[in-house]
């Protein structure tokens, strides 16, 4: 139910509204090629101080046996962000670009704390399913409320709105508030794993042992060369999925599309990725996770080939289809890949390493497709650098031993 509550903030806010929002409100009468390099260093940054944050953020949780105390905490800073966009007036790109990038540090570091307790939910190959499930209704869930976000859009009359702007705003608290709201199966129900004990309760000397603990796990993963693989293939592979999951409005934007169509096309990946992510679960059932998500980096691959040659709106539901069928699969199925390979007496550390391969690989994403675009001035051509993400990832990917061959 996290799964389906925060995805509420990656549907209408990270992948609809926001790039939507800040191309044409935010940065009202700037250039396309200024207003995607300026979307692309914003999510950089807010990426780069996440990934600072998130090692040492899983470290605590471990010492402190709060994986969920954290994942509030960092779920009310989300939300707060996201209301706050809510009240930014049109030409505030600084402030719109502070303000999201204080709720994708909310969303992503509660990530790290909800991801970390699987391990000891669903251990093993069990993982598999669990994930793909959340994944399934993350996608539907987020799914639910951007149809409803999409339709204040497009009929605002409907809802007493003045007009498309209005009912923007108001997604963005209907977000805040889904996300609140169904997040309390979590925090109710759902068992605290237990993690290393601590006598201190002094918050210096936790930072230290936590530092302490993040060399040591370290140490280990870069002892474990199987490990080190899947780490550096993740690096790479997932930083063109995150790419174009942030910036693939942006880019149909800048290509003359309607931001309706765009919008309403992201629907189309909602909705297909909730039973698609659940037949990835099955596959890995027969084949294990590694060769379902090569097959998913192989369609990425191929799409962002075809997403160069895009010139009719049909073109991008065509491809937001195929997106759809695979998007869900790669992300549920690394993040069981990776529990398989995690202790759970220390799985904040070492989701909390996760999430900050995930947030360094965000960072070179954006910024390449934003620095092809400005320095090219062609908006067509600047994801074709991803072919090199996903051709390296896959390369390191197909010599990882999954832990039951092992």
């Amino acid at each position: 139910m996290y799964d389906w509550a925060n995805s509420a903030f990656s549907t209408t806010v990270m992948a609809g509204f926001f790039p939507v929002f800040f191309k044409e409100f935010w940065s009202f009468g700037v250039d396309a090629t200024v207003s995607t390099a300026r979307l692309g260093t914003a999510i950089s940054i807010g990426s780069l101080v996440i990934a600072i944050l998130s090692p040492f953020l899983g470290a605590l949780s471990d010492l402190r046996n709060a994986k969920k105390v954290f994942c509030f905490f960092f779920m009310l800073l989300g939300i707060f962000g996201t209301v706050a966009l809510a009240f930014i007036p049109q030409g505030g790109w600084v402030l719109a670009a502070v303000a999201y990038g204080i709720a994708m540090l909310g969303f992503t570091a509660s990530t790290v704390f909800y991801d970390s307790i699987l391990p000891s939910i669903a251990p093993g190959t069990s993982a598999n399913h669990a994930s793909s499930l959340g994944y399934g209704m993350g996608y539907l869930g987020g799914g639910v409320l951007f149809a409803l976000n999409v339709t204040m859009y497009l009929n605002p009359d409907w809802f007493g709105l003045s007009g498309g702007v209005q009912a923007v705003q108001i997604s963005f608290i209907t977000v805040a508030l889904w996300w609140f709201l169904f997040s309390a199966p979590l925090f109710l129900w759902v068992p605290e794993p237990r993690g290393a004990p601590t006598d201190s309760s002094e918050l210096p000397k936790l930072f230290a042992h936590s530092i302490s603990q993040l060399k040591k796990t370290l140490k280990e993963i870069f002892k474990d060369r199987n490990l080190r693989l899947f780490l550096f293939a993740y690096w790479l592979y997932i930083d063109g999925v995150f790419t174009i999951m942030t910036m693939a409005v942006d880019f149909g934007i800048s290509l003359g599309f309607k931001s309706s169509d765009l919008i309403a096309a992201l629907l189309i990946v909602q909705f297909i990725g909730f039973p698609f992510a659940l037949l990835f679960s099955k596959l890995a059932a027969y084949w294990g996770c590694r060769i379902p998500i090569l097959i998913a980096i192989a369609v990425y691959a191929v799409t962002t080939v075809l997403a160069t040659q895009m010139s009719q709106t049909w073109h991008f539901y065509l491809l937001a289809l195929v997106i759809g069928m695979v998007q869900g699969g790669v992300q549920a199925l690394s993040r069981s890949l990776f529990s398989q390979m995690t202790p759970i007496s220390a799985s904040g550390e070492y989701f909390g390493l996760f999430n900050l391969v995930g947030k360094f690989a965000s960072i070179m994403g954006p910024a390449l497709v934003g620095f092809i675009a400005y320095t090219g001035g062609d908006s067509r051509k600047s994801l074709l650098g991803l072919l090199i993400l996903f051709g390296a990832g896959s390369l390191l990917l197909w010599q990882v031993r999954e832990p039951k061959a092992r």
